[in-house]
């Protein structure tokens, strides 16, 4: 690995998150909402919600660029490797330190967990499909970090 894949993959993770907040808001809150809807429905105890459906449709980018990649271009696995990365800092915030679909990192408590929590809050407070804020994950507003 060279620095060129390193910048490829952070660059991939970044617009990863700019990607994730744009289809949060305006097609999971938009045409998809039938799949997203259970997940801003309070009974979360179930194992799977239509939701999850998301991480194998965001998955598929991220597999088809790096088999893509390991046959024919270099830069197109490192892609994969940003998206794949992106889906394992996603899985780890939202299921697990958000959401606690698996009991660990319940204690976490610094300024950026509480920020992330917040805002993944007040986005649950609004129930519909219309009027929501904090569509992103990892970047979250300054104003939730008071």
């Amino acid at each position: 690995m060279n620095m060129i894949s390193i910048l490829i993959i952070v660059f991939t993770f970044i617009f990863m998150e700019i990607f994730a907040w744009f289809t949060h808001k305006y097609v999971m809150h938009g045409f998809l909402w039938n799949l997203h809807l259970d997940h801003h429905q309070v009974d979360h105890d179930k194992v799977l919600q239509k939701n999850d459906y998301f991480f194998l449709i965001f998955a598929i980018p991220g597999i088809a660029c790096i088999i893509l990649g390991s046959t024919f271009s270099n830069d197109l696995f490192w892609v994969g490797m940003g998206i794949t990365l992106y889906g394992f800092a996603y899985f780890v915030v939202h299921e697990i330190i958000i959401h606690q679909r698996i009991k660990i990192f319940r204690k976490l408590n610094n300024r950026y967990i509480k920020a992330i929590k917040l805002a993944h809050h007040v986005h649950h407070k609004n129930k519909n499909k219309e009027e929501g804020e904090s569509f992103g994950m990892l970047f979250v507003a300054r104003k939730f970090f008071k």
